[in-house]
């Protein structure tokens, strides 16, 4: 229970307070549609005034939040702020992505149920006009508002018009369009497949929410919905007036004819404080963006891995954080994220960046990655550089012990925690806390290891000459192989050498037993905090986080932390 509440309690907490204020939203407003000012309009649309009303309320409130998970140099600053105080409140900032899908999901299922009530609305609306009889109210409601600027209930003027003329003609229908195309847009290209595999898509749809949110802010200025004036309701009381319509305006029957208006736009008061925030987040991007960088080195990894070395005045950095890059001449649009693998104690800062698409291809040839030949440093590309931005990782230091675990290009976080590691050790840096790091890779190939085993061969020999050869232990797993290679692994497995990393410590074949190895470092840390950190997958990191909630029998408390992947 311990470790369920360390790791999730206060996540736990947020989601259902949010979850709280959509249903509280939802019920206030739909129970403020049901009083008497709208009791005629009620008369047109029944219960779907209340339905399309109540999740209008809920896409407010959701729209002001959408934005702000966005706001990375927001979460940073804030971040630094608060992490001095709680860890666990600075971890939840870790989850910006994940909370600002829920926001996001939340938004589609509103606005899917507003469109739903809004379409039988308009059909409400159509079906009072086409029954024309002067002894029905909602046709005479109807036929209110015919003279020239009087207030009307009923925004379908005739039976000779239609619900789809309607919703293209006015404020409220044509901004409604752009907004669900808008949004239809975003969330299909935000699906993880199109992702990955088609960033340069995923990136340019989601600048949609610029239509999406201009669309919301004058969505409601057509007042299309409308309910009667608090001056009219002094003349004309639902209440005792509905039932004797054939008489309004009569002087004996004490019952004017009522007057109606819309109330007045009012989503611009909850999304206009995230959208000045959003701007400031952009203008300092954008002033990042002018900052002269300097690539001071390029290094081609055998694996098509390419490591950029990097200088940039006044730029200060963490383990484990993150960047932005642009390169102007492969596309002056896209920015594409990059874990930092150089430690913060080296005067340059770096990246390693894995060729998988389109724009990681281009920047590999314009570093001149396809020629046989060094690149000149004057005929390197000029690179543009956002960030850093703070993740879990710059929490590792304040653990007694840490376990590291990375999977495939995943294990870039973690080249900089070690590099740091090393750094501090040597300058006996005392704020360090952590007395054992367990590090785990696991690779499905065998090139994948190429990069990262010189860092590790350095390390292994550095440890051992300052004899600490048990601070750190590192497993590293191939988890898929070649026959071929599985005889070559077979003669040279007696080596001193592992024949694939070039390790004294042995590569081992498979998945790790996750049961096993956190029962193991429970025994061996009992009554300390052990400080889980990921860069993989999903399933790895449910399979991950479920170990560390199924351990909390034992002293030793396991704190799950996950990289953005």
């Amino acid at each position: 229970m311990g470790n369920l509440v360390a790791n999730d309690g206060l996540s736990g907490f947020v989601i259902l307070v949010w979850l709280g204020i959509n249903g509280f939203l939802f019920v206030h407003f739909y129970m403020a549609f049901l009083v008497d000012r709208w009791l005629y309009t009620r008369v047109l649309l029944g219960h779907a005034l209340s339905w399309a009303r109540a999740p209008a309320a809920c896409l407010n409130f959701n729209c002001l939040l959408i934005l702000l998970p966005v706001c990375r140099n927001l979460l940073s600053l804030l971040r630094g702020s608060i992490q001095c105080c709680s860890r666990t409140a600075a971890r939840q900032l870790d989850r910006n992505l994940t909370f600002h899908k829920l926001v996001a999901y939340m938004i589609a299922f509103h606005t899917a149920v507003h469109i739903i009530a809004h379409l039988f609305n308009f059909e409400f609306f159509m079906d009072a006009q086409l029954n024309r009889s002067v002894d029905l109210l909602p046709f005479v409601l109807s036929e209110i508002g015919n003279e020239d600027n009087a207030s009307f209930l009923n925004p379908i003027r005739s039976n000779e018009t239609s619900p789809t003329i309607v919703m293209f003609t006015t404020i409220a229908g044509l901004t409604g369009v752009a907004i669900t195309l808008a949004l239809i847009l975003i969330i299909t290209s935000s699906m993880e497949v199109i992702r990955r595999s088609y960033f340069e898509v995923f990136w340019f749809t989601h600048h949609l929410f610029i239509i999406f949110f201009i669309g919301l802010v004058f969505h409601g200025y057509g007042r299309i919905v409308r309910g009667q004036t608090p001056l009219s309701l002094q003349s004309n009381d639902p209440k005792a007036c509905a039932d004797h319509f054939r008489d309004w305006g009569k002087n004996e029957s004490g019952c004017a004819v009522p007057v109606f208006a819309g109330n007045p736009p009012g989503t611009w008061q909850w999304v206009v404080g995230p959208m000045i925030l959003y701007v400031c987040e952009r203008l300092v991007r954008i002033y990042r963006s002018h900052q002269k960088v300097v690539i001071t080195k390029v290094v081609m990894h055998p694996s098509k891995t390419l490591e950029l070395q990097m200088k940039k005045k006044g730029f200060n950095m963490e383990v484990g954080q993150y960047v932005f890059i642009q390169c102007p001449s492969v596309s002056r649009l896209e920015w594409h994220p990059f874990t930092l693998t150089s430690a913060p104690e080296e005067d340059y800062f770096s990246a390693h960046i894995r060729i998988v698409g389109d724009w990681t291809q281009a920047l590999y040839e314009a570093c001149g990655g396809d020629k046989p030949e060094q690149q000149e440093a004057w005929k390197l590309p000029k690179m543009a550089i956002d960030g850093p931005f703070g993740t879990a990782s710059e929490d590792v230091f304040r653990y007694d012990v840490v376990m590291l675990v990375g999977a495939g290009i995943g294990v870039t976080p973690f080249a900089s925690i070690l590099k740091s590691v090393w750094y501090k050790h040597i300058q006996n840096n005392q704020d360090v806390f952590t007395k054992k790091i367990y590090f785990y890779w696991l690779c499905p190939e065998t090139q994948a290891f190429e990069w990262f085993a010189d860092l590790l061969q350095s390390l292994e020999r550095q440890m051992a000459d300052k004899d600490m050869a048990d601070f750190l232990s590192y497993n590293i797993y191939l988890t898929r192989w070649k026959e071929t290679e599985a005889a070559h692994f077979r003669v040279h497995h007696e080596a001193e050498n592992d024949p694939i990393t070039g390790l004294k410590q042995k590569t081992l074949y498979g998945k790790p037993n996750w049961d096993n190895e956190f029962t193991n470092i429970a025994a061996k840390h009992p009554k300390s905090k052990v400080g889980v950190f990921l860069c993989g997958p999903p399933q790895l990191g449910k399979s991950l986080e479920k170990q560390c909630l199924s351990h909390s029998e034992a002293e030793v408390k396991f704190i799950f932390n996950k990289e953005n992947f």
